[in-house]
């Protein structure tokens, strides 16, 4: 391994793409309680969650490329969020109250979590502990 490699410190952003921009800002916003960063109409919301930030696109918008070159994805794209170990259960409940189905859980040897999709079929997963080891 080179020794002279910089160090990466954490993932600063995480990409899902949507279909409909209302119905994702209201999911993202009024469900999993995120805070909209910024917008803009018919290709972007971005959003923080802790100390990062959950970018969204449209994902037929951004295929086309512009300022940024062009990205996208097929498919149900994954991302895991953390909550504190004691408001694991009461997310659970959260979002079956909401109408969200939560539909697979895993004990791992570090933690658990559980997996749900947002309205765009992008595959959601609730950890209560850091479950990767360091």
């Amino acid at each position: 391994m080179p020794t002279d490699r910089p160090h990466l410190s954490r993932v600063l952003e995480t990409v899902l793409y949507y279909t409909d921009q209302q119905r994702a800002h209201d999911f993202y916003v009024d469900v999993l309680g995120m805070r909209l960063l910024d917008s803009e109409p018919r290709r972007s919301l971005f959003f923080r969650a802790g100390d990062s930030v959950v970018l969204m696109f449209d994902a037929e918008e951004t295929a086309k490329g512009g300022k940024l070159p062009p990205h996208g994805a097929r498919g149900s794209i994954h991302v895991c969020f953390q909550v504190p170990a004691d408001e694991y259960d009461a997310w659970k409940t959260y979002l079956g109250k909401r109408g969200v189905r939560v539909f697979n859980e895993i004990d791992w040897p570090r933690g658990q979590s559980f997996y749900f999709h947002d309205p765009d079929g992008n595959l959601l997963e609730i950890a209560n502990a850091d479950i990767w080891p360091h």
